[in-house]
């Protein structure tokens, strides 16, 4: 039961290290989509 546990947080742990990378990147983008429309204006 503890190995299963410590496994799961493991992949939990992984799966918000990849998303959070994933939604900095979107941010990013964004930002720079805004900043670029705003400074074309």
């Amino acid at each position: 039961m503890k190995k299963t546990g410590a496994k799961f947080m493991v992949v939990l742990i992984g799966l918000v290290i990849i998303f959070k990378t994933q939604l900095t990147n979107l941010v990013n983008k964004i930002f720079e989509k805004i900043t670029s429309e705003s400074s074309g204006i």
